[in-house]
């Protein structure tokens, strides 16, 4: 077996079902293997995809696992040669697991390998090339110098924002949302560690395998990665887990190091926990007395796709009530999708889902409409014939 593509899910059937769809286009003429971890979810995920992907191997926990251990219980399943670990808030491009297979190939000091993630409206994600946290990485990260000196190479090394995004380059940190390992590399530095709960893993795993002498690359094939679509960031539990998770961190790796650079770090955490709590607690406080109640403007909506998509697509929009254009199109009668018909003020309006039948428009198209020409307030958006469904960053319309 050459690959084994390892996804945990939790709560997201819909995005878990796009995943997959993209990644069966993704795997044609690769010797694959997929494995589904479902830690626990209330939503029916797995009975909702296994109709449509029944040849995957499905893993149901009876409790939340946790991302770590639940990667590592389908990693001791698995048999690929290959490793790929794969958000479900995912979207894969047609050809982006080959390029990254054939540059793991060429690369056999390669522990791992990450590709250009982009939000939902085509911004290139700047997670997708990460330097280690050292104490003064991180310091310079905490301290904002790294978003107001991006391009510096100590002062940006956070997100690496000194290298070229068209080219494949060495990094440090490959994220989890999209992370291929070698597993001889996996079998010498170990598995995740189930210390990290959610938040860390990768940037420890990455670590461990720069200090077991392999390297770390970021090589410019696209996805789409919604982040964290399955997580709740107001919630108190994130903020406990995403900061204890640097703590982790640090006293793994840097507990050694000169208490005049570790403590004002596990310090500043400490503190941007607590600032992050008040302000949660304020804005609740807000909206509870009416304080706060920010009027959502309603989106517009323009459909590209097959003549019978469109059908489908406009008696959708007329149940759920939306404000909608419709253009039957596909990829080889307009293949810039909506760059070709974009006014130059479309941007001061309402925001805008471009929604694209995926069978009239293959995946890695869609994406690169996106990230050849991100536009503000445009999004981007998919229908699925198969299931009638429009995916969102925001939503899911069925």
């Amino acid at each position: 077996m050459k690959l084994s593509v390892i996804i945990v899910s939790y709560n997201v059937r819909h995005y878990l079902y796009q995943c997959l769809e993209s990644l069966e286009r993704a795997l044609r003429d690769v010797d694959a293997e997929v494995f589904v971890v479902d830690n626990h979810s209330k939503d029916g995920s797995i009975q909702y995809v296994t109709e449509f992907f029944p040849e995957v191997n499905y893993v149901e926990s009876n409790h939340n696992l946790g991302f770590a251990r639940a990667n590592n219980v389908a990693i001791r399943r698995s048999t690929g040669e290959y490793v790929l670990l794969l958000n479900p808030d995912t979207v894969v491009g047609e050809q982006t697991i080959k390029k990254v297979l054939q540059h793991m190939e060429q690369q056999p000091q390669a522990g791992a390998a990450g590709v250009m993630m982009l939000k939902s409206d085509g911004e290139k994600a700047m997670e997708s090339r990460r330097g280690l946290p050292t104490p003064m990485t991180a310091f310079y990260k905490m301290s904002g110098l790294c978003r107001h000196f991006p391009k510096h190479k100590k002062m940006g090394h956070y997100y690496m924002g000194y290298l070229p995004w068209n080219q494949p380059a060495e990094i440090e940190v490959v994220s989890g949302a999209f992370c291929m390992l070698r597993r001889e590399a996996l079998e010498k530095v170990g598995l995740l560690d189930e210390d990290f709960f959610m938040y860390g893993e990768d940037i420890d795993l990455s670590y461990r395998l720069v200090k077991g002498g392999y390297r770390n690359w970021y090589l410019p094939e696209t996805i789409l990665h919604y982040k964290g679509e399955s997580t709740q960031k107001s919630s108190f539990r994130y903020v406990h887990v995403f900061y204890e998770a640097m703590l982790i961190f640090f006293k793994k790796h840097y507990s050694g190091a000169s208490w005049w650079l570790t403590v004002p770090i596990k310090t500043a955490i400490g503190l941007k926990a607590t600032l992050a709590l008040i302000q949660m607690q304020a804005n609740k406080a807000r909206k509870a007395l009416g304080f706060f109640s920010p009027r959502r403007r309603d989106p517009e909506y323009v459909f590209f796709g097959s003549e019978t998509s469109i059908q489908q697509c406009r008696e959708l929009s007329r149940k759920k009530g939306l404000t909608a254009s419709f253009v039957v199109a596909d990829s080889m009668t307009k293949p810039n999708g909506h760059l070709d018909s974009m006014e130059e003020n479309d941007h001061n309006k309402n925001p805008k889902y471009m929604v694209y039948d995926v069978e009239a428009y293959p995946f890695e198209t869609i994406l690169d409409i996106f990230q050849r020409q991100p536009i503000p307030g445009i999004y981007i958006g998919t229908y699925h014939p198969r299931t009638q469904t429009i995916i969102t960053a925001e939503e899911v319309l069925k």
